[in-house]
């Protein structure tokens, strides 16, 4: 699970618990202006995960790390597919962020609002 937070202008999504050893990350810091937007997405994890580079995936028990998919790079940290939030980036390694958040509503509204201030 990751937790979302606001710091100044950069969005800093902190890894926690054992997630940090299946993602092979603790923490991803991007500025908010390389941040386009958020969404609450359970159906994401139906997408194609692409090729592991590295990461974890066990269907239906885990997907995190570092994913290769048309020509994209996408962080994935995610078990429970209802609790997903897809954060778009520009210009950044990672084309989007894919993480499972206590409160996906809360999480997206946190990240709109720091994007439309920003």
């Amino acid at each position: 699970m990751a937790r979302v937070q606001i710091d100044g202008d950069t969005l800093v999504v902190v890894i926690e618990g054992l997630d940090k050893l299946w993602a092979l990350k603790s923490r991803l810091t991007i500025p908010l202006s390389n941040v386009r937007g958020a969404t609450h997405d359970p159906g994401v994890i139906m997408e194609s995960k692409g090729v592991r580079a590295p990461g974890t995936h066990v269907p239906g028990v885990i997907t995190a790390g570092s994913f290769h998919l048309d020509g994209e790079r996408v962080f994935w940290d995610v078990q429970n597919p209802a609790k997903a939030v897809v954060i778009e980036l520009a210009d950044e390694r990672y084309a989007r962020l894919v993480v499972q958040v206590d409160d996906p509503r809360a999480t997206v509204a946190l990240i709109e609002g720091a994007v439309f201030r920003a």
